[in-house]
């Protein structure tokens, strides 16, 4: 994602479906690790997919201001005011409140489905994959250069 950010000689279109390809295959591949992971009864199994498609649904919603606010910083950063740097932290944590928010609301709801260990189990493994990609972001995105 953040490759795509700041790379300016792409046109905005060109991002955008290399964004959704790469998605598409983050999700696929997410989608492996939590199947051998999760080592869910039949009858887990269904109800769990369910709820997960659900997540991964309202996810990709939250996750989208977090691709906004990475490009509104690249498309910034040279020029980056110290009132846009702040906006863009601001909305950074906007973003991160709304995801904890996103979470704990899913994980009330997996402990429906799931056992609460298998549930922690889900989360841990969400965790997980969500620190991978942060560690490539904190990688790519280059600090603010206070003007």
């Amino acid at each position: 994602m953040a490759a795509i950010a700041f790379s300016f000689n792409m046109n905005a279109q060109t991002d955008n479906d290399f964004l959704e390809l790469t998605r598409e295959v983050l999700k696929a591949e997410k989608k492996a690790v939590v199947t051998e992971a999760m080592q869910l009864s039949e009858l887990e199994s269904q109800p769990f997919w369910n709820l997960y498609n659900e997540y991964q649904g309202a996810l990709y919603v939250v996750q989208n201001k977090r691709i906004a606010i990475i490009k509104d910083y690249a498309n910034n950063f040279d020029s980056l005011s110290d009132e846009k740097a702040d906006e863009l932290w601001i909305g950074s944590m906007k973003y991160k409140n709304e995801l904890l928010k996103l979470k704990k609301s899913y994980y009330a709801k997996f402990k429906k489905v799931l056992s609460p260990g298998k549930a922690v189990r889900f989360m841990q493994l969400e965790n997980k994959i969500e620190t991978l990609i942060d560690a490539q972001l904190a990688l790519e995105i280059p600090l603010v250069e206070p003007k």
